[in-house]
């Protein structure tokens, strides 16, 4: 009888253990409090983003980059044989690179709660950037290029808001 009352105690710790070591790190400098209102943040930020795009945010990776011309948004499947997460992400950016092209931003809106910054400049001057569809083996990306200075870096500043917002360690500045 003792045996059986150990398996739920032990069940307990064991779970306690997994959940530890699944929690993110709390970052240098933060209170406890201030952790938690992040991860529920991010958490939020994970849900509306899988319905704004149609995919699992676990099973993809984002990444923004900062080009001379623009710059480009990857999305790829975590792996490469997630045939139906890279449908899904192919499908997603052909949406982005027309939306985009017709000044519409409703699905960064829809992730981030609000419309990001650099958003409505690309909007005022959707004529003079472009947004270029590219399918890639594990999922896909949208080249954004723009000769203007204003435009570009209105692009700059949404690529850099996506690659802090989304936490994807991707350079903020421009590599030479």
């Amino acid at each position: 009888m003792k045996r059986l009352q150990l398996i739920p105690g032990i069940a307990i710790l064991l779970t306690c253990g997994v959940s530890a070591a699944q929690h993110p790190t709390m970052p240098a400098g933060m209170t406890h409090e201030e952790h938690l209102r992040q991860l529920q943040k991010d958490d939020a930020l994970k849900r509306r983003g899988a319905l704004a795009m149609g995919f699992d945010q676990d099973k993809t990776v984002h990444h923004f980059l900062l080009q001379p011309n623009g710059g480009e948004i990857v999305v790829t499947a975590k792996s490469e044989r997630d045939a139906e997460s890279i449908s899904l992400i192919r499908s997603h950016m052909q949406e982005i690179a027309a939306s985009f092209a017709a000044g519409v931003f409703d699905k960064p809106v829809a992730t981030h709660e609000q419309l990001p910054p650099g958003a409505a400049t690309l909007t005022a001057n959707n004529t003079r950037v472009s947004y270029r569809y590219r399918e890639r083996p594990d999922g896909a990306s949208v080249v954004i290029e723009t000769g203007d200075a204003d435009t570009l870096k209105a692009v700059h500043e949404f690529l850099r808001y996506q690659i802090v917002e989304h936490k994807t360690g991707d350079p903020l500045t421009l590599s030479r």
